[in-house]
């Protein structure tokens, strides 16, 4: 068997084999907002680096702010000496990037795996997460399922503008479900699903959404977790690249226009036991209950991972398939954790809450975590809404109060680490309060 090192150094061989017109690779990782952050690095040097030389970035680069900025969380950022730490590379995410000017690579990076993990990077609190369910010999399969919007690529005064119809150089303005939205934009929607699968992701089934212009794209079902989330990451990252070479922007934005749907990260995850016996299903559905009740009773907790931004709470209620309370129902899209009709090997649930600019590490994470927790606590859950359509309990719709929510909870703290949760949810305030600081026009009108 080769050893990692050597199993990293013969991929950048054969990428750079492969292809030889690149000369600069991309080192990138998920910071706290869920933004990419790293290097880009001549790739004769990612050759060492693959082979054991050591790679360094800044601590606090997880800590940036939704607009880049460092804001004093405890000690770091300002009384820490902004430190080091050491990265890894991901082995088989080293891929060319298709969508910019010049040729070009890219390859993850993360903290997780090396001497010193950075216990508030996202990719790493999802790590511990999966590495405490297989110590238990519980193995998640997962499948993400992601709604982003095209606009025009030009903004009318910071605004943004429905796509353009390219058959018809109309504008796309009228919501529907129609199949030929998706003939009309096949051009960029086929490249963005040609990329995916050279990043290697696993692209299935693409859907013309409700809103004007919103589509949606489900990923395979994956048995690591990790390789779940990352590509859920890259998605994200090539689709807005494609977007502008064809004259678009794609945005994840959970909520861009108030008057048509959101856009939303929707997550299943089925457990499965060593022998390959789905846990769920066990005991006439017994645990499928137990870990309902555990994803309901840790949601209002963690709702400053699903909806992460003030946009973001915008998105909760209000238009089709929103949940506004903590609920969950078979075959129900108004729950916030609906169980879909399968047979008992895929068995699985359906976590719907998280806006689509989520972090898909951090997602997952809160998700398994609550499925952990139901597991161990065995409590029935509230009825489903199809029992009782005004079934389900309240969690916070504004992030100062999700943060006082989740920032004390014991559960919480314990799943996912109290370092992480007290970076986050001071990350998380500091942004908000951010956001608040600037004057915007209608503040001018309403009150001038």
């Amino acid at each position: 068997m080769k050893s990692p090192s050597a199993t990293l150094l013969a991929e950048v061989r054969t990428f750079r084999q492969n292809h030889p017109e690149v000369r600069y690779v991309d080192l990138i990782a998920l910071d706290i907002p869920g933004h990419f952050y790293g290097k880009r690095y001549p790739v004769e040097m990612l050759e060492k680096v693959a082979a054991g030389s050591p790679l360094k970035l800044p601590q606090n680069a997880v800590l940036l702010g939704a607009q880049g900025g460092l804001f004093k969380i405890g000690d770091y950022c300002f009384n820490d000496g902004d430190p080091d730490a050491n990265r890894r590379l991901v082995p088989g995410t080293l891929k060319p990037v298709s969508w910019e000017s010049q040729p070009l690579g890219q390859m993850l990076i993360t903290s997780d795996g090396t001497e010193a993990p950075i216990e508030f990077e996202p990719r790493e609190v999802l790590t511990k997460v999966l590495e405490r369910l297989h110590h238990k010999g519980i193995h998640p399969v997962v499948a993400f399922e992601l709604e982003f919007y095209l606009f025009d690529k030009k903004l009318d005064d910071g605004l943004p503008q429905f796509a353009r119809d390219p058959l018809s150089d109309d504008v796309d303005d009228q919501p529907n479900l129609h199949i030929e939205r998706l003939s009309r934009f096949s051009d960029v929607l086929d490249d963005m699903a040609q990329t995916a699968k050279a990043q290697g992701i696993d692209i299935t089934v693409i859907t013309a959404e409700i809103g004007p212009g919103q589509f949606e794209i489900n990923f395979g079902h994956c048995d690591d977790g990790l390789r779940a989330a990352d590509w859920a990451a890259l998605f994200c990252r090539s689709t807005r690249g494609v977007a502008l070479k064809h004259g678009y922007r794609a945005s994840f934005m959970a909520k861009p226009y108030l008057q048509f749907p959101g856009s939303g990260m929707h997550v299943h995850v089925s457990l499965y036991d060593g022998a390959g016996n789905n846990v769920l299903a066990a005991h006439q559905q017994q645990p499928l209950r137990h870990a309902v009740a555990g994803c309901l009773a840790l949601l209002p907790h963690c709702m400053p991972i699903f909806s992460p931004n003030h946009n973001a709470f915008r998105r909760l209620g209000g238009t089709v398939n929103a949940a506004t309370r903590a609920s969950w129902g078979f075959e129900d899209r108004d729950a916030c954790v609906r169980i879909p009709e399968s047979d008992p090997r895929n068995l699985r649930i359906e976590h719907r809450l998280a806006s689509a600019d989520a972090n898909p590490y951090l997602v997952l994470a809160a998700i398994l975590a609550g499925l952990e927790h139901g597991l161990e606590a065995r409590q029935e859950p509230i009825a489903p809404l199809n029992e009782d359509r005004s079934s389900g309990t309240d969690f916070p719709v504004d992030m100062l109060d999700a943060v006082r929510a989740m920032q004390h909870q014991s559960v919480v703290r314990d799943k996912l680490g109290a370092e992480f949760v007290d970076v986050y949810c001071e990350n998380k305030r500091q942004d908000h309060l951010a956001f608040q600081q600037e004057i915007s026009a209608r503040e001018y009108r309403w009150f001038l």
